[in-house]
């Protein structure tokens, strides 16, 4: 690996039940496997600068409860696309449908700024909620909140 690789400084790592089929998830959401490692069988993903590690589940585990599904309960990871449509496109053509489909979202980020992203929602094969984003820039928030000028 070049000394130049970008390492994004807090990746989670997920235990998943079978690491094959995360991988194809992944995969098809279009994350690229930057390395991988058997026993236990292990790998770290990439998608542009979001990075996120898999690991089989083992006895040797660094789980502290038992895992019941789904996994993730009570987090979604938000991950940044170009196209929202075609990951989704791309992770129904094997097989995945949303948790909640693609919408366009705005955010207030200030009193007087909205950040939009297309997105949509859907679980891995472990049930981990993946919430997958195209950014669609900010606006201002003015229009919402009337003229402050006392007339209408």
């Amino acid at each position: 690996m070049a000394d130049d690789e970008y390492w994004n400084p807090l990746v989670p790592e997920l235990t998943v039940t079978d690491l094959e089929a995360s991988l194809r998830f992944y995969r098809g959401a279009g994350f690229s496997v930057r390395f991988r490692r058997e026993a236990p069988s292990f790998a770290y993903l990439e998608l542009g600068r979001a990075q996120i590690m898999l690991e089989e589940q083992h006895a040797g585990g660094w789980c502290i409860e038992p895992l019941n599904r789904p996994l993730g309960r009570g987090i979604n990871f938000q991950i940044e696309v170009g196209d929202a449509q075609k990951t989704r496109d791309a992770l129904a053509s094997i097989g995945f449908a949303p948790f909640r489909e693609l919408k366009e979202s705005w955010y207030r980020v200030s009193e007087t700024i909205e950040e939009g992203q297309r997105e949509f929602l859907l679980q891995d094969p472990d049930g981990y909620l993946m919430r997958f984003s195209q950014p669609l820039g900010r606006r201002c928030r003015s229009r919402f909140l009337g003229d402050r000028s006392g007339s209408a």
